[in-house]
């Protein structure tokens, strides 16, 4: 991989690699262009022009109700949850140093998903309850893990295989809270575990977007860091890495991403899993790969929803339901190519 140096004055300089530039700049692009034909789709179509100048602030009256108040607050939620799953897989990813360590894996995920279903289930809560359930749910399952795959350190296939059983008995809680419910609770529970962006609003958006604002730059910031503790801990601790603090840091932001991001749509499944690995091999480049991560978890959240509600005539899909299917396939994929390379 060629690294080119970008030197400005004062002696500042900057290390890039143009293949991962590129890579990112074109991902940004893609996710600008799918959100703006994703709203521009529904009962109401309308030109990625009329779209853009709406954003604007120069459409009528009623393109603004149906961009600024309908349409614009599900795509922003599906940017943020989008590139939330990708970035907290990316990092749990090179925690473990193992491409299936991925929230929706290892547990993390089902942890969210037994925190909301026990706020609806148990305590008949309402849209906002079950949110802050999953994100406490998975911010417990996160520690419970941590702890139970720690002995001197936290191996990444410990962690693994602890998440791998922890996801079991944890799946085994949901569907017993389902067979507890009720038939009103265990329908909205139902509902909900699909995961979808329907009816997504303003009121979703806003604590998910404060959550990335103050935790997606915390983890980009530790990437250098991530990237030494790809190498283990040893090599981590020779290049000045403070491998325990950085890795706590790190899988906290990572859970809480993850949590905040299931609280705000559901269990959307296999982004956190498939993101990092496409955009590392659309970069080339070695280390986690973050902002080309949370990018490519964004576009593939939005194509995946722009495919639900286009690709089946008049019924509309759930997109947890979409990217189970694309998500399975490249797991498929991912465990015959990691089998071939001798490495499962």
């Amino acid at each position: 991989m060629t690294t080119k140096t970008l030197r400005a004055g004062g002696g500042f300089s900057v290390r890039y690699e143009p293949r991962a530039a590129l890579s990112v700049l074109g991902l940004l692009v893609l996710t600008v262009a799918v959100a703006v034909v994703l709203i521009g789709t529904g009962d109401f179509p309308m030109t990625p022009g009329e779209v853009v100048d709406t954003l604007l602030g120069k459409g009528t009256v009623v393109q603004e109700f149906a961009v600024m108040d309908l349409r614009l607050p599900r795509v922003l939620v599906a940017v943020f949850v989008g590139a939330a799953l990708a970035v907290g897989g990316a990092v749990f990813q090179s925690v473990s140093r193992n491409p299936l360590g991925s929230p929706d894996v290892i547990g993390f995920g089902q942890g969210a998903t037994v925190g909301a279903l026990a706020v609806i289930v148990l305590f008949q809560g309402d849209a906002a309850a079950a949110a802050g359930g999953a994100v406490v749910g998975g911010l417990v399952t996160g520690v419970t893990i941590y702890l139970l795959a720690w002995k001197k350190g936290v191996h990444g296939y410990r962690l693994v295989l602890v998440g791998i059983g922890a996801a079991a008995m944890l799946t085994s809680v949901i569907h017993y809270l389902i067979t507890k419910a009720n038939l009103v609770d265990a329908t909205r529970a139902t509902v909900w575990m699909t995961g979808s962006l329907d009816g997504r609003d303003w009121s979703q958006f806003w604590p998910l977007f404060a959550v990335c604002c103050v935790l997606l730059p915390l983890v980009l910031g530790h990437g250098r860091a991530l990237r030494m503790l790809e190498m283990g801990d040893d090599a981590a601790y020779a290049l000045g890495v403070k491998v325990e603090r950085t890795r706590i840091v790190l899988m906290a932001s990572a859970v809480l991403l993850v949590a905040v991001a299931t609280s705000a749509a559901g269990p959307i499944v296999f982004v956190s899993l498939s993101a990092p690995q496409l955009a590392r091999r659309l970069t080339r480049a070695p280390g986690p790969n973050l902002a080309a991560s949370a990018l490519m978890g964004s576009a593939l959240l939005l194509s995946a929803d722009w495919i639900a509600t286009n690709a089946f005539g008049e019924r509309q899909l759930p997109v947890g339901v979409v990217t189970g299917i694309l998500g399975g396939c490249y797991l498929l994929w991912l465990l015959v190519t990691e089998r071939k390379a001798g490495r499962i």
